[in-house]
């Protein structure tokens, strides 16, 4: 769909809706005065088609935060897991672009991700993805590994920013560009909601390439988090090359590890 018609499209259901009723109203009531019950369903359901379409525009998210400036919305994935490296991405988006079915990445179903993440793709400027391993997020820690890879998937953008904004509220600066970091940014401006799309999406199809090497960690499902089947997995198998050995891989467990090729 184009995307201007996309952006218009919930206002002129409401348009349309508003219109609908009064004209409808009358020429069914000028045949038949009588006919009250059916101009009752009609007012019911453009009332409903109108505060439906109303709070659809409420939800949306903005579509910018910096003003005449080209701006690039980061965000990662995989933070908080025991294993796999953590990802970021850096989108940018046409100005004024809006769609109504962008939100946090944690908010939305797999197939949902999936969806958008095809038409975030067709529809940004540019987009692009930084990894940084856990060997790498081993030696840094992993704060500074989350901003390496948005600056990694800021270096990779076809198109160079003029601004960057930020879900969370730690980032280090970009060259010399302005930047904002926005807590919830993910579920406040469009880019960064796309961003978190991308990471996720792409990150859970590595754990999920991982999965079929390691199967008995389960990261087909949890992606590496440390759900108690994971922690139990280590205790049984030991430690793979892609565990996180910086973190409390076992919990509260005083546990001595084994490293499996």
């Amino acid at each position: 769909m184009n995307i201007m018609l996309r952006c218009s499209l919930s206002s002129a259901k409401i348009l349309v809706s508003s219109a609908f009723f009064p004209i409808v109203s009358y020429v069914i009531l000028k045949n038949n005065p009588l006919r009250f019950v059916e101009v009752g369903y009609l007012c019911y359901f453009c009332i409903k088609e109108f505060f439906i379409q109303q709070s659809i525009i409420w939800k949306m998210l903005e579509s910018h935060y910096y003003k005449d400036l080209v701006e690039a919305g980061c965000d990662e994935a995989g933070r908080g897991c025991l294993a796999g490296s953590v990802y970021a991405a850096a989108v940018i988006l046409p100005p004024g672009y809006q769609n109504e079915a962008l939100n946090d990445s944690k908010q939305l179903t797999d197939k949902k991700r999936k969806a958008l993440r095809t038409q975030i793709e067709q529809d940004a400027v540019a987009w692009a993805v930084g990894v940084v391993t856990p060997e790498e997020i081993d030696k840094i820690n992993i704060l500074n590994a989350s901003i390496l890879a948005m600056h990694r998937a800021l270096d990779q953008l076809k198109v160079c920013p003029e601004a960057v904004i930020v879900d969370g509220n730690r980032f280090k600066p970009y060259r010399d560009l302005p930047h904002a970091t926005i807590v919830k940014g993910d579920g406040k401006y469009m880019a960064i909601a796309a961003a978190s799309i991308l990471a996720k999406t792409y990150r859970d199809d590595y754990m999920d390439a991982l999965a079929e090497e390691y199967p008995q960690y389960d990261w087909k499902s949890n992606k590496g988090y440390p759900t108690k089947k994971h922690r139990a997995a280590i205790r049984e198998y030991g430690v793979t090359p892609y565990h996180r050995m910086s973190y409390n891989l076992l919990g509260s467990d005083e546990l001595s590890l084994e490293f499996k090729d």
